[in-house]
């Protein structure tokens, strides 16, 4: 259908209709090549953080295929521990309170 020309013998709806037909035929064939990179590229996103993490995925190779329903859980023994919060936010944190200790609180409605 891509390669299909307008038959000069049809009429104008005819080679119309053929063309809106390519027309949309290339825009769905682009949208699937789009769906298929998007689920390749999060699938590597996914067995890089994996491998990051130390966890292997047994996957089949199938670039249609969305991400796993359910990851293989991390071996809590094989996990460095990390801070609850990262160093920025902590340190953010450490200033609020400090400054909130060092106010005094407002004095209220004397009855």
């Amino acid at each position: 259908m891509l390669k299909a020309m307008p038959c000069p013998a049809c009429s104008v709806e005819c080679q119309v209709a053929l063309v809106q037909a390519r027309v949309e035929r290339k825009h769905a064939l682009a949208a699937r090549e789009r769906y298929r990179a998007r689920n390749a590229r999060l699938q590597r996103r996914h067995d890089e953080r994996a491998t990051r993490r130390g966890v292997t995925t047994s996957r089949p190779e199938d670039p249609t295929a969305g991400p796993p329903t359910n990851p293989p859980a991390p071996d809590p023994t094989n996990r460095t521990p990390r801070p609850a919060l990262p160093a920025a936010v902590a340190a953010a944190l450490a200033r609020a309170k400090a400054k909130a200790a060092a106010t005094p609180p407002p004095a209220g409605p004397e009855s």
